[in-house]
């Protein structure tokens, strides 16, 4: 990597792989804690000339850092994964499990509109696959197949959607280049502007893997995102419900 466009010097990047994992499912609880169990909160947490942070907008911009630190490492998985085939089929199956504790956390029923954010990690993991393809000589079909994910992921409606689908693309694309990724990754999410602060532990990732190294741990990081929208769905319908 060209020393041009290190954001951090490489002395200063303290955080492996697995402490990023440990951010985005922090945040990701963060979010999710605060979008349904406390949108009423109105406690205010910081006022400075004449405008107030409220306890639930705060936790809700904590939980902004989750998807973009999600993506990155799924481009860093899709690059060096020991095997794809077992990578994406795993995005597949934590999908489709965690389609019904989404559904019934968004509305308590059994079926939604929309899909939980693993088809979109799931979408983005396939176009990384084609964006490879592209790079390497690929013909005119794979440029459509690359359509026809963005296609898939506008008319899917999951969770962040084709800019979800986009910003997976994008930091695959600027990944030798983490200073343009960083700053161009802040814009991308412009929408929800306090995303880009990801960036940060983003920035301080050292390449290595860390402490967690066990197929076992790395299943459980993933059955955490069914299994904590069953305990909030529980909590959320059938325990605050009570309480009112």
């Amino acid at each position: 990597m060209d020393k041009r466009y290190q954001l951090i010097p490489s002395r200063f990047r303290v955080l492996s792989g697995s402490a990023l994992k440990l951010i985005a499912v922090a945040t990701m609880l963060i979010d999710h804690v605060a979008g349904h169990l406390m949108p009423n909160d109105k406690t205010v947490v910081l006022s400075v000339l004449g405008k107030t942070l409220t306890r639930y907008t705060l936790l809700r911009s904590i939980g902004r850092l989750a998807f973009p630190i999600y993506a990155f490492l799924l481009v860093e998985g899709f690059l060096h994964t020991r095997s794809r085939k077992r990578y994406g089929a795993r995005l597949a199956v934590f999908a489709l499990l965690s389609e019904l504790p989404w559904n019934l956390l968004h509305g308590g029923k059994w079926t939604c509109a929309s899909q939980n954010v693993m088809f979109t990690l799931l979408l983005g993991f396939l176009g990384l696959y084609v964006l490879e393809r592209l790079e390497r000589g690929a013909g005119k079909r794979w440029a459509l197949a690359l359509v026809g994910l963005l296609a898939v992921s506008v008319l899917l409606r999951a969770d962040y959607g084709c800019s979800g689908f986009g910003f997976i693309l994008m930091l695959y694309l600027l990944r030798a280049r983490p200073l343009y990724q960083s700053v161009l990754g802040a814009c991308f999410l412009s929408a929800r502007w306090i995303a880009g602060l990801a960036f940060i532990p983003i920035s301080l990732y050292n390449g290595r893997r860390g402490m967690i190294r066990s197929r076992l741990v790395s299943l459980l990081f993933y059955a955490f995102y069914p299994v904590h929208m069953l305990v909030l769905y529980f909590i959320k319908y059938h325990v605050f419900d009570g309480l009112l």
